[in-house]
C-alpha cells in the first residue's frame, strides 16, 4: 500500500513540475497559426480601411484627397516588400505623424491578421 502511495505522489509531483515548466515557457512558443479568413478580412477592410486605401488598395479612397499624408498604395513596391509582420505592426500601432492611427483595441488580433491576408490578396490583383 505504501509503495502505491509513493508512486501516486511521485507521479503527481512529476505532473505538477511539468505543468509549471509548461506555464513558464508557454509564452515563448509561437502561437498556432490558423488559416486567414479572407471574407472577414474583406469585411473589416471595407468597414475601416477602404475610405482611405480605396476599394482595390491603390490609396485612392474617397477620403484620400483630404489627407496630408497619402495612404499606402498596396500595389507599390515598398508596400509589396513589407513582411506580414510589418503590415500587422502598422495596423496595430499606426504610423506616427500620419492619418494612419492604431487599431489595437478596436480590432481583434484575428481581424488584423485577416486584414493583412486580404491586403496581400489585393496587392496580387491588378486593376
Amino acid at each position: 500500500m505504501r509503495v502505491i502511495s509513493q508512486n501516486i505522489i511521485s507521479s503527481f509531483t512529476a505532473t505538477l513540475c511539468l505543468g509549471l515548466i509548461g506555464l513558464l515557457f508557454a509564452p515563448l512558443l509561437p502561437a498556432q497559426e490558423y488559416p486567414a479568413d479572407l471574407a472577414r478580412g474583406k469585411a473589416v477592410y471595407q468597414r475601416n480601411c477602404q475610405a482611405c486605401h480605396g476599394v482595390g488598395g491603390w490609396g485612392d479612397g474617397p477620403d484620400a484627397q483630404a489627407l496630408k499624408v497619402a495612404p499606402a498604395n498596396f500595389h507599390r513596391f515598398p508596400s509589396f516588400l513589407k513582411s506580414d509582420e510589418e503590415l500587422l505592426r502598422t495596423i496595430e500601432h499606426g504610423v506616427v505623424f500620419s492619418p494612419m492611427h492604431a487599431w489595437r483595441g478596436q480590432l481583434t488580433d484575428g481581424e488584423m491578421q485577416d486584414v493583412v491576408a486580404y491586403i496581400r490578396l489585393l496587392a496580387q490583383q491588378g486593376r
